[in-house]
């Protein structure tokens, strides 16, 4: 029958694009987002009166949880698919399915939210509009995991002002938060997200946390950084970083500095994108602390650092992170700057100079200038030869005016 066909086509479609960014891209070009959206506002308004058309609910809400699915997979990791969804009116038809009845129309509805809440592009939660701050509350206290885990992608996503935060935190979600960290993979990892958002560059907040007696609350996330999964390790991390950065009496304990470095210093290694964000957490530990920075050159983490350039076809974002955590490094401490000669870094530097993407250019502009501060090795004419020199020259005339200021 055409329904069965309808199903059918839906899953197909689900089947296809799921983790295949080539299809995505080709069926976002054919228009199956729009049409995808329209089959669900369809099926949305039959079963909101009853399959009053004829038809049967069962149908209809399959239909929901296969469409959902299908907008999820397009928004899922890629940006262009989430604007695609966005703009063909899906949102409000997706948030409508997680106050269902049905839990597996309700599930559908949240993983969808949840995929399109991971990307920048994702619509801004306003905390302060009407219901919104009790709407949100009940989905960190729902006891579905797809709901409680969106609930924290809200957070992530929308928490980046200082009186959100606030807001946040005197309605209790801080709390609620932390009880989800004994929870389930996805909701550890969820909550440690949306608790950095909030204490990030808030000392009052941050104070708070680390007030005593809410021990049990920091030693939670302190643990996870030993955490077996390392992307929970990696937001743990972050997490503590975003904490210390806003508290000068956080992270005083010698030991737990080193293992954050040591950690960061690991997760550099993984090949997925955790491994790509790893070295700017590390840049944020030891920026402007000459103690971290020290602690990270015991540690051998420019030798790390150094490696992962030699291995070479790096993404732009792992290239940058890694030549800024390098750039932080040698902002104070000459031994970093001596290290950084030593192993031959300054060829990577040269390199990067001419890079596609505009963001490592000033990244590699950044970390030379750090490197040139060393009288001793300017001296030595080590940046006074046309392999340095032109490059530099080139950078003047860069069609980004964020290297031109850099140089």
């Amino acid at each position: 029958s055409s329904r069965e066909e309808k199903l059918k086509a839906l899953r197909d479609l689900k089947n296809q694009i799921i983790g295949n960014r080539t299809k995505k891209l080709v069926f976002l070009k054919l228009g199956a987002v729009p049409a995808v959206v329209a089959v669900l506002s369809a099926s949305a308004s039959a079963a909101g009166r009853g399959a009053g058309d004829g038809g049967n609910i069962e149908f209809h809400e399959s239909i929901l949880i296969q469409s959902a699915a299908v907008l999820g997979s397009f928004a899922c990791g890629l940006d262009s698919g989430v604007k695609a969804v966005l703009d063909a009116g899906a949102f409000p038809l997706l948030l409508s399915l997680i106050s269902y009845s049905n839990d597996k129309i309700a599930d559908a509805g949240a993983r969808s939210l949840k995929m399109i809440y991971q990307s920048k592009s994702a619509p801004k939660f306003d905390f302060l509009l009407g219901n919104n701050m009790e709407f949100l509350l009940s989905l960190l206290n729902s006891e579905n995991e797809n709901l409680t885990g969106l609930g924290a992608s809200i957070v992530s996503h929308s928490c980046q002002q200082a009186l959100e935060q606030q807001i946040l935190s005197e309605s209790g979600v801080i709390k609620r938060l932390v009880s989800l960290l004994g929870g389930s993979l996805s909701q550890k990892d969820a909550s440690l997200e949306s608790l950095a958002a909030i204490v990030k560059n808030n000392p009052e907040i941050t104070r708070k946390f680390l007030i005593p007696g809410n021990g049990g609350e920091l030693n939670a996330v302190i643990e996870l950084i030993k955490y077996k999964h390392p992307r929970t390790r990696l937001l743990a991390c972050t997490c503590l970083v975003n904490l210390r950065n806003s508290s000068a009496f956080f992270l005083q304990d010698s030991g737990i500095k080193n293992k954050l470095v040591l950690v960061l210093s690991e997760l550099m290694d993984d090949l997925s994108q955790v491994g790509d964000e790893a070295p700017f957490v590390l840049s944020g530990l030891i920026s402007e602390k000459e103690n971290m920075q020290k602690l990270a050159f015991e540690a051998n983490v420019i030798e790390k650092l150094s490696d992962q350039l030699s291995k070479g076809c790096l993404t732009a974002k792992r290239l940058e992170g890694i030549l800024l955590a390098l750039a932080d490094l040698c902002s104070k401490l000459e031994c970093c700057r001596e290290k950084v000669l030593d192993l031959k870094v300054l060829d990577y530097i040269i390199e990067a100079l001419a890079h596609d993407s505009s963001t490592v250019r000033v990244a590699s502009c950044t970390l030379l200038k750090n490197v040139a501060r060393s009288i001793k090795n300017l001296s030595a004419g080590h940046f006074m030869n046309d392999k340095v020199v032109y490059p530099l020259v080139q950078c003047l005339s860069d069609c980004s005016v964020a290297v031109q200021v850099c140089i």
